[in-house]
């Protein structure tokens, strides 16, 4: 059994309530491909995973890992920033992971950012599907990672409780700044579980896209 303080055990236990078999999924930051392999597990033979990361090192250890696993052929590897996953997308998903932060064992001048990141949440929400779920894993303990947390958590406070619940888990008995899991359900509140469209003149910090 995973440990309770494991914030990455726990975004993978809320996830998997939400992906099938034959399901959609988005590894935002697919890193040392961990996550990848997670949802390349759940979606099965007829689902698809889509694995963004900027780095071709990251790509490479996650492909291998997929490879190793003989679960390759379920993912789409791509050299790209998650703020650009809308191009890439052909339909809504079931899932999108966020790992924040550097790569283990990389370079940790190359990490993910505050601006970016909120781009591809701001991507990710539009693309769920109606009681799909987002994962946030954030880590305000190194140097980028204190704004990146703060404007993740700033975006996920403006949402609507109309269209999405957001629950966020922290461990409280670590010192320093532990890391933030935070979880993003999409719950509907129209007819068909789907939010209005935008409101062009609105601009606020979710883009305006899910009015209260």
């Amino acid at each position: 059994m995973n440990r309770l303080d494991s914030v990455v055990s726990l975004v993978q236990r809320y996830i998997g309530e939400v992906v099938r078999d034959g399901g959609r999924a988005v590894d935002a930051t697919a890193g040392n491909g961990h996550d990848t392999l997670f949802l390349a597990r759940l979606v099965g033979t007829a689902g698809r995973v889509w694995a963004f990361d900027v780095q071709v090192e990251a790509l490479a250890r996650a492909r291998r890992l997929l490879l190793e696993e003989g679960l390759a052929g379920r993912v789409r590897f791509i050299q790209a920033g998650h703020e650009s996953m809308d191009r890439y997308l052909d339909g809504p998903v079931d899932a999108v992971m966020f790992n924040l932060g550097y790569l283990p064992g990389g370079p940790r001048a190359i990490t993910t950012r505050a601006e970016t990141t909120v781009a591809a949440l701001r991507l990710a929400l539009d693309a769920l599907r109606p009681g799909g779920r987002i994962s946030l894993v954030c880590y305000p303990g190194h140097p980028s990672g204190g704004p990146e947390t703060e404007a993740v958590t700033a975006l996920c406070a403006t949402l609507p409780p109309r269209y999405f619940a957001v629950v966020g888990l922290r461990v409280l008995n670590r010192e320093g700044r532990p890391p933030l899991a935070i979880i993003i359900e999409k719950v509907g509140g129209t007819g068909e579980g789907q939010a209005p469209a935008a409101d062009p003149g609105n601009n606020s910090p979710a883009a305006g896209r899910y009015p209260e």
